[in-house]
């Protein structure tokens, strides 16, 4: 037996034999594997005459009736049994794992050396060299014999200019079958002419699962699910979902948008802009999106068209656990007095009390209010946690401790926020720029707030400050904060009507 440590240990002169193409050029920039491959370049090997001149046996019978047939595209001479071996070696194979891969394709004994060195080459220009590549070879031997091998490397390293990330490749390549990489080409070709970009294409490519989305599925196949899509978003949503392309038109696509559209009330515009707002929600069965319709239907006492409008507000309401999150919230909003009417419009204002953890989250906020005078299980903390909802606790502890800070009680915190529960949720430095401009600029005490608790919503530049300029110059300083801001723009600066004089009239 030759052995791999003589293949790689020995420098000769480079005989012609290895000065001929390879069946498959790599391109200028391709990545060559460091590994002991690259010393097939640089060693001689007239120690092994007989290679260049030996003619390629015919496959014996048995090979024959297996489906195999000689490789046409590689010239070269076939090689020995032992020096395939050595190859392998020299990938990483250790010799048990060789002798076991050569037992189950033998017809590697008959390929020849020039097209297997080839072959690992063009494996290694896509990034799969090293032990991810000799796993590879030992799971799927036939890697390195298989006649779809080549067109596709070839495809994925010249047209996707290698950009195809080697996990999804390794994948690729342990799930599917050789011949299903036929028309991989075509099938991508198609994405592009239906809309995809050249710029999005790798990535969608990278987000899809190769085998599922492109290889089991048709080219006929593929373009009848972008064109059902069209009703709904088309190529967007692939682009922004690529993962949509895994699933069957017939029994999971289509059932999906089809039980949406029915809740909506067959209006597929609207389910076309629920599916742009979150196309993932076509990741979830049937059987699991109407569950959570179900129980708002039948637990919070919800129509379908309410149950729609929540879910274009907040469509991650499907993610949500219904038994962990979604039943025991809705029974806390019943057990604070809320109507099915009152449930739908607080979901629709706090949308995310569905689905943010109780632990982290909502469980510090319900402390804060508790401590600061809210009852548990009343409408008004049921409006004070909604508005919660929309803020971190971190800006809810800062926001309570910069009104005690300006002298208010927490009984005062509790007053202004049943009067504007919004309070709760605006961002703490931007209270306290109007809280200081309302005392150093205005020259008002900073108890006006518990009768407008609205003024710390208005914006500080476009509405508080520029009224306030206009208005001080006519009225002075002694207006009403609440007729400063809540009238509306037309009666603050009613239009003056232009006449026409002409002067020249008689």
């Amino acid at each position: 037996m030759v052995s791999a440590y003589a293949l790689f240990t020995h420098p000769f002169p480079t005989p012609s034999f290895f000065d001929s193409p390879f069946p498959y050029p790599l391109p200028p920039t391709a990545h060559i594997s460091h590994s002991l491959l690259s010393t097939f370049h640089n060693h001689q090997w007239s120690s092994l005459p007989t290679l260049a001149k030996t003619p390629r046996p015919d496959p014996n019978p048995l090979l024959t009736q297996l489906g195999f047939r000689p490789n046409l595209q590689c010239s070269s001479s076939p090689i020995t049994a032992d020096i395939v071996f050595s190859l392998l070696q020299a990938v990483g194979i250790d010799d048990k794992e060789a002798k076991v891969l050569l037992n189950k394709n033998p017809v590697l004994s008959f390929t020849s050396l020039d097209c297997l060195r080839a072959r690992i080459e063009c494996f290694n220009s896509v990034g799969l060299d090293g032990l991810v590549l000799s796993n590879l070879i030992t799971k799927c031997p036939n890697l390195l014999t298989a006649e779809e091998i080549g067109p596709f490397l070839s495809f994925v390293r010249h047209d996707l200019a290698g950009k195809i990330e080697p996990g999804q490749l390794r994948k690729l390549f342990r799930a599917a079958d050789v011949r299903f990489l036929v028309g991989f080409d075509e099938k991508v070709g198609l994405l592009l002419r239906r809309g995809v970009s050249d710029e999005k294409i790798v990535d969608v490519l990278n987000k899809v699962n190769l085998y599922k989305a492109l290889c089991l599925k048709s080219v006929e196949d593929i373009d009848t699910t972008i064109t059902f899509l069209n009703r709904f978003g088309g190529i967007d949503l692939i682009v922004r979902r690529p993962s949509l392309l895994n699933y069957d038109l017939e029994t999971q696509l289509a059932p999906r948008v089809e039980f949406l559209t029915e809740v909506s009330g067959g209006d597929e515009n609207a389910t076309g802009v629920l599916l742009g707002k979150l196309p993932a929600i076509l990741s979830y069965t049937v059987d699991h999106t109407k569950g959570h319709v179900e129980l708002l239907r039948s637990f919070a006492g919800l129509s379908d068209e309410q149950i729609f409008k929540i879910l274009l507000v907040f469509p991650n309401v499907v993610s949500a656990s219904r038994e962990r999150k979604m039943r025991p919230r809705i029974k806390f909003l019943k057990e604070c007095g809320l109507s099915s009417n009152d449930i739908y419009k607080f979901l629709i204002k706090a949308p995310l009390f569905l689905g943010l953890s109780f632990e982290d989250n909502l469980a510090y906020k319900l402390v804060f209010l508790v401590k600061i005078g809210y009852r548990y299980r009343t409408r008004d903390m049921a409006a004070a946690i909604g508005s919660a909802t929309r803020t971190s606790s971190d800006n809810l502890q800062r926001v309570i401790e910069l009104f005690l800070s300006y002298g208010f009680s927490c009984a005062d915190i509790v007053v202004m926020s049943r009067r504007h529960p919004q309070i709760l949720q605006y961002s703490h430095g931007a209270l306290e720029k109007k809280m200081e401009y309302l005392i150093n600029e205005m020259g008002r005490e900073i108890g006006e707030l518990l009768a407008f608790p609205a003024f710390l919503g208005y914006k500080l530049d476009d509405r508080i400050k520029a009224r306030y300029e206009v208005k001080r110059k006519i009225l002075g300083e002694g207006m009403s904060l609440n007729k400063l801001l809540t009238v509306s723009s037309e009666s603050f600066t009613p239009k003056t009507p232009a006449y026409v004089i002409d002067l020249n009239v008689e």
